[in-house]
């Protein structure tokens, strides 16, 4: 039956008169014709007599190529009566998402998502993905995205039959799906395929190319995207398997009753408060003319709600009444993604060192599990897998086998920081706060009328510098392109709303989306191969520190105690420490005695490589010159800066990045940091911390 909210769809059929038909009628036909054919649609639809089909989406759905077949999608449930079996049956289910993904100047993006799709144990036999094509089982991705280099945009689906499980693998089922598609879209499509399976729905991510087979932009209506491919690959599937029978269905719904996931059982339950979604309330007891759901789920319902009860995300409210968790959605969508990363976690733990089965309490996943650690200090270990997050490969995740004795899975954001496999980082949760200095700029403001500059802020503070309040104006510059506010004047005025602080709180909480963690890279090197080096590695940091931080005694922190003893009878044969009785005494200096030994090692090479003299800069000395690279040691980073007669290397800062090839000058304060300025001589724009 149709729904009060189903399109109204007129349809003109013959003329009941045996003259011919009257003119007005004539013009009314035209008119409505024409008027649909105006606001996208298909005025021959008004002219075929059909099943009932569901509305288009919208205006602009149904353009481009497709949209007839997408238009004639049956909708609605599916289920008929099978006379040979005595059942009800329905078509077999397959879901589609899909993306249409703009190319323009996102080569480095694409390389990264083909990396995604190719990754390590994504088969079924733990193996990388490998893409395949119409014809190839092995297809090339790195010549599929040249091909598609100059293309306006690109298509990308993925493809999960219910039924999946079922097969070894769904390049079949792919290649038909896509046969189809070509012979709906009226073209040849450019496409390459890789099979998933480290989930518990495997599926196909498949990426076509956005142009015909003559070379024009290839447009694919919305409504054949979003109902038409899934309508072809349940017809694949139901063809290959037959109907699903409700029986099948019944047992898929009892293998979901004790699931640790969102099920379809959760989500009956969730329609089923209705009106009620306030107080979240079902009633499952199945009064007569009180009825909501299938009669044939209210014992698998009724199952699945104690099962709820039992992980406290629903609670009695009387005889198979049950009250449900206002969060027992997003829980249970969480604990399916923990089963997905625990599996990918537990794979890559024991791909080194075989494991009897696992531990749940040794695996953290921060983000889901509620752990002292992820409101503390740093989680510091080995990188043991880096790797995209999700579909978009936009975020990022690392394993890290801590000095905890535990393995973590960090939700690392949009970081670029380089996590080299085997090297050694340190993991610290961001907190989203205002700064001092989003605080100094209220403060200066609200005595000045709103407004703020350089100027303002020297005559307001006798002490500040021009390169420190410098520093205020590009933490306000950073604001502004993020947030669209605070107002600069065309003079450089700054005009400050009395809501400063929470315009800089909302940008740092758009920054901790982002980039939830600072990730710190310690060492690039496997921890047991630092304990001989001539430089200030981790290991040093961590004996010569007042306040050690606790380090297990099984897994990697086995490891590390082992590497720790090692360093310090190192230091002892080196004379750099000696021990008296049962303590040991350092050096001191010992991390700037290193760190010295590894630059001047480092800059002999460079010397030679650059053919000029290193010069050492010591605290307090001036050092002005051109800055010409980074240059990565153990002991950390530093900064190449040339002169006319020599070269030196000073501590390197992230913020030097984009000014690589410029002047710079300034001052050794204290042997590891610089405030810079940008050009030679004293003046122009400095680079200070904010």
């Amino acid at each position: 039956m149709a729904q009060d909210d189903d399109m109204f769809e007129p349809r003109v059929g013959r003329s009941r008169h045996d003259s011919a038909r009257p003119p007005r009628a004539t013009r009314l036909r035209a008119e409505i014709l024409k008027q649909v054919a105006r606001r996208g649609g298909d005025p021959r639809r008004l002219l075929n007599a059909g099943a009932v089909v569901a509305p288009r989406t919208g205006r602009f759905n149904a353009r481009g190529r497709g949209a007839r077949i997408a238009a004639a999608v049956p909708r609605g449930s599916g289920w008929s009566f099978d006379r040979g079996s005595g059942m009800r049956v329905r078509p077999r289910r397959v879901t589609v998402k899909a993306r249409v993904v703009k190319l323009a100047g996102k080569a480095a993006a694409m390389r990264s998502h083909l990396r995604y799709l190719e990754r390590d144990g994504v088969s079924r036999e733990g193996e990388p993905g490998r893409f395949y094509s119409t014809f190839a089982d092995d297809a090339d991705g790195k010549a599929f995205a040249e091909r598609g280099a100059r293309d306006r945009h690109q298509f990308r689906f993925i493809v999960a039959p219910e039924d999946g499980p079922a097969f070894d693998h769904l390049r079949d089922f792919t290649r038909d799906l896509m046969a189809k598609m070509e012979e709906d879209l009226g073209t040849t499509l450019d496409w390459v395929a890789v099979d998933h399976f480290d989930t518990g729905h495997p599926h196909s991510h498949i990426l076509v190319r956005g142009i015909t087979e003559n070379g024009r932009t290839l447009n694919i209506a919305g409504d054949y995207i979003a109902h038409g491919i899934r309508h072809r690959g349940s017809q694949i599937m139901t063809q290959a398997l037959g109907p699903q029978s409700e029986l099948e269905v019944r047992h898929q719904l009892e293998r979901e009753v004790d699931a640790e996931r969102l099920t379809r059982l959760d989500r009956m339950m969730l329609a089923l408060g209705g009106d009620k979604a306030r107080d979240q309330v079902i009633d499952l007891r199945g009064q007569e003319g009180q009825r909501t759901f299938d009669p044939e789920h209210q014992q698998l319902l009724v199952a699945r709600a104690r099962v709820l009860e039992r992980m406290e995300l629903t609670e009695p409210a009387g005889p198979l009444v049950w009250r449900l968790a206002p969060h027992m959605e997003q829980t249970l969508i969480e604990m399916g993604m923990r089963g997905d990363i625990i599996r990918l976690m537990h794979r890559e733990m024991t791909r080194e060192k075989p494991a009897p089965g696992i531990e749940h309490d040794r695996y953290v996943v921060h983000g889901i599990d509620k752990t002292a650690e992820q409101n503390g200090g740093p989680i510091i270990g080995r990188v043991v897998k880096r790797g995209t997050a999700d579909d978009e490969h936009e975020r990022r995740y690392c394993i890290v086998d801590g000095v905890d004795g535990r393995s973590h899975y960090v939700d690392i954001g949009t970081s670029a920081e380089p996590t080299p496999i085997g090297g050694m980082v340190s993991l610290t949760p961001v907190q989203a706060e205002a700064r001092s200095v989003d605080r100094t700029v209220a403060h200066i403001a609200e005595a000045h009328g709103g407004r703020y500059t350089v100027d303002i802020h020297l005559r307001h503070d006798l002490t500040a510098t021009e390169s420190f309040a410098q520093t205020h104006v590009r933490r306000l510059e950073a604001i502004r392109r993020a947030i669209g506010k605070p107002e600069r004047a065309p003079d450089g005025t700054w005009q400050i709303g009395p809501d400063h602080l929470d315009t800089a709180l909302a940008y740092e909480q758009r920054k901790l989306r982002a980039e939830p963690v600072k990730v710190e890279m310690l060492s690039s090197t496997p921890i047991l191969e630092q304990t001989g080096v001539h430089a200030a590695t981790w290991l040093d940091r961590q004996l010569v520190a007042t306040d050690r931080m606790a380090i297990a005694d099984t897994g990697y922190g086995a490891e590390v105690r082992k590497a720790l003893a090692l360093r310090q009878q190192w230091l002892v044969e080196e004379q750099l420490a000696e021990r008296q009785g049962e303590d040991v005494l350092y050096r001191p200096n010992l991390l700037r005695i290193l760190r010295d030994r590894e630059t001047r090692a480092v800059a002999g090479q460079l010397s030679h490589e650059i053919g000029l003299n290193f010069t050492q800069i010591e605290p307090g000395e001036r050092v002005e010159g051109t800055l010409r690279r980074r240059v990565d040691m153990t002991s950390g980073r530093f900064a190449l800066i040339e002169r006319a007669r020599d070269f030196t290397l000073v501590p390197w800062r992230d913020d030097l990045e984009r000014h690589v090839g410029k002047p710079l000058s300034g001052i050794m304060r204290d042997g590891r940091s610089i405030n810079w300025t940008i050009g030679r001589g004293r003046s122009g724009p400095s680079i200070g911390g904010m």
